[in-house]
């Protein structure tokens, strides 16, 4: 049975657009049947960060009206099978989209799609009533900070509303050094708060500007990552694995502290 997961926050800029592209490429590595809808009409993104943003021809708008089909609207990652996207329209505005057009937009998709993830917009008004009327599945994204939190907070109170009862938290960017000394919220403030379960833990990561310029999903880079492995894990924890979480209080060792070492033990 296909599964529709809305990727959501009610703040902006804490990551939805990029956890929803690394999650969908991760899925699809798995072997799943994966399409990617962005419900950001007049401010598509999720394009940009697949580096998928040259081919599109037809967005779901000319969908709504009859002049193209769903096949010729979906643009196909030649990077890895099973991966598409449906993109928004960037010269309409989120009113131009109803609830019931979006319902009726995934409809079609969970015909050839194991999973449909919808990438909402910012805040709460049409764009989020948008993306998440179609969605049986909730992830709420938010950074350890109090008014992304809190944003959160609300936005997992109008799921519920909604009879959206599957929602799973992700907490993103997180800096362990900072939590340590008390200078950031740690995921277990965030979950007393938010009080859903936890999903995935994704660390801050300067290489996601890297792969958002890019176009190349962390998932894909051939020099694994922090953030890359919590994507990967996320998405084997949506496929229903036990997945242990990333120790994250235990920064990386560096090549240059693996030098010390090694000159250390000859001297010895």
């Amino acid at each position: 049975m296909s599964r529709i997961i809305v990727t959501t926050s009610g703040k902006g800029g804490v990551g939805k657009t990029t956890v929803t592209a690394n999650l969908g490429m991760a899925l699809a590595r798995l072997g799943q049947q994966v399409a990617l809808l962005d419900a950001d009409f007049g401010l598509r993104n999720l394009d940009l960060l697949l580096g998928l943003e040259n081919r599109i021809v037809y967005t779901a708008i000319e969908v709504f009206a009859g002049e193209c089909r769903l096949e010729q609207a979906l643009v196909k990652d030649k990077r890895i099978p099973g991966l598409a996207l449906l993109p928004a329209a960037q010269n309409r505005t989120k009113e131009a989209v109803s609830p019931e057009q979006m319902t009726e937009l995934v409809d079609s998709l969970i015909k050839t799609f194991d999973y449909v993830l919808i990438d909402s917009p910012a805040g709460i008004e049409m764009g989020f009533k948008n993306a998440i009327a179609p969605a049986k599945e909730a992830l709420i994204v938010t950074t350890p900070e109090i008014s992304a939190v809190r944003d959160a907070d609300r936005v997992v109170g109008l799921l519920e509303a909604q009879g959206i009862k599957r929602i799973n938290l992700i907490v993103n960017r997180l800096r362990p050094a900072m939590v340590q000394v008390n200078d950031m919220m740690s995921v277990q403030d965030v979950q007393e708060i938010l009080a859903i379960p936890l999903i995935g833990v994704v660390p801050e990561d300067e290489r996601v500007i890297v792969s958002t310029n890019r176009g190349e999903p962390l998932v894909l880079a051939e020099t694994p990552s922090m953030a890359g492995m919590a994507f990967d894990n996320i998405a084997r924890r949506l496929q229903g694995e036990t997945v242990e979480f990333i120790d994250l209080s235990v920064p990386p060792e560096n090549i240059f502290s693996r030098i010390r070492k090694l000159l250390w033990t000859k001297i010895i």
